[in-house]
């Protein structure tokens, strides 16, 4: 404890004003706002590349880098509010130099520090011995950004690199056992599909459960610069549309999804290309999870609330999410249908 003090002081006080601007630079290319960019960069990669092996490899990364990110979070954000341990400002006082705002709580792992891990995991395998070294200075200027500009200390910075490091090679080994049922997904019932929104109404679910348990309604804990866990209850669809109706919405809702979840359920007993069939049960999932906090709860629970400043998108839950990437999936397979018949006409 004493060394990761002396440390940390020797860093924040010793970094030079002037390099402000360098440290607040990394600390923004470190956040987690930046991830919808390297998904863009990795899909852009697999799309482009000529080479069959180089576009498989840029498509494992694509999934690996999502896949480790949802994981990041959630340790993230258990081991935040698990431990509650407080800033550098609480612990030292006025012998800490911060610059922006100051904040008190949840600093073990860092989050800046664990997804520049993830970042350099997706990237490492994709490029060549310049290109990894630049992913080294990276790494370590948002380490020390996250020390000088007197937001972490040097362990949590530690804490997250581990983390993300962590999450990452958890990520690959997950994908390297789904690869081969993924392959055979399109030869299996569509009850493999069914099962894929299953699982998504019961995560949905018991997290729904949790907050409802652990958090008051209307209570928000801040578990990052940019992200709260809050306890919001909706009677409207996205972004509260007619939540304020007399309560006739309700049952306009439960008949507008069920109606479309049939539908979802006899599209999914077609034969479908294997990234259609997901989208589809993505979005099965999401929407019967929502209409399940309408039935039983009469609104739907909302519990992620990510914001910018003091700017704050509009709360929303994991089968929200589920729908969100189901339609991106969709979206996703329409594009290379479209550019597979596009190839065809150009030879024919």
């Amino acid at each position: 404890m004493i060394a990761n003090t002396a440390l940390f002081q020797a860093i924040s006080v010793g970094t030079p004003a002037a390099l402000g601007s360098l440290a607040w630079f990394f600390s923004l290319t470190g956040s987690y706002w930046t991830a919808p960019l390297i998904l863009l960069g990795l899909w852009w990669w697999s799309n482009s590349a000529t080479d069959p092996a180089r576009a498989r490899a840029g498509r494992l990364q694509f999934a690996g880098f999502g896949m480790a990110f949802m994981l990041a979070i959630l340790a993230a954000i258990i081991m935040k509010l698990w431990l509650d341990f407080p800033r550098p400002p609480v612990i030292l006082g006025d012998l800490v130099r911060v610059l922006g705002e100051i904040e008190q709580h949840y600093s073990l792992p860092s989050g800046h520090a664990t997804y520049s891990a993830l970042v350099v995991g997706a990237l490492w395998p994709l490029v060549g011995r310049y290109g990894r070294i630049g992913l080294i200075l990276y790494v370590g200027l948002v380490g020390w950004s996250r020390i000088a500009t007197g937001r972490h200390f040097p362990v949590e910075v530690l804490a997250g690199w581990g983390l993300g490091w962590g999450c990452t090679a958890l990520a690959r080994w997950l994908i390297s056992l789904a690869v081969p049922a993924w392959h055979t997904a399109c030869s299996i019932s569509a009850f493999v599909w069914y099962g894929v929104a299953a699982c998504i109404i019961m995560v949905d679910q018991l997290a729904k459960l949790a907050i409802n348990h652990t958090l008051a309604h209307g209570e928000q804990v801040e578990v990052t610069p940019f992200f709260n866990l809050v306890y919001v209850l909706n009677s409207g669809a996205a972004f509260s549309v007619l939540a304020n109706a007399s309560g006739w919405q309700r049952y306009f809702f439960i008949a507008i999804g069920l109606a479309i979840s049939a539908w979802l359920v006899r599209i999914l007993r077609q034969h479908l290309p294997r990234l259609e069939a997901l989208g589809y049960s993505l979005t099965l999932g999401g929407a019967l999870g929502n209409i399940t906090d309408r039935v039983f709860r009469g609104q739907v629970v909302d519990f992620l609330d990510f914001y910018w400043l003091h700017t704050h998108f509009p709360a929303f839950n994991l089968a929200d999410v589920a729908i969100a990437l189901g339609a991106a999936l969709l979206i996703a397979e329409a594009q290379n249908k479209s550019a597979i018949e596009g190839a065809k006409s150009s030879t024919t």
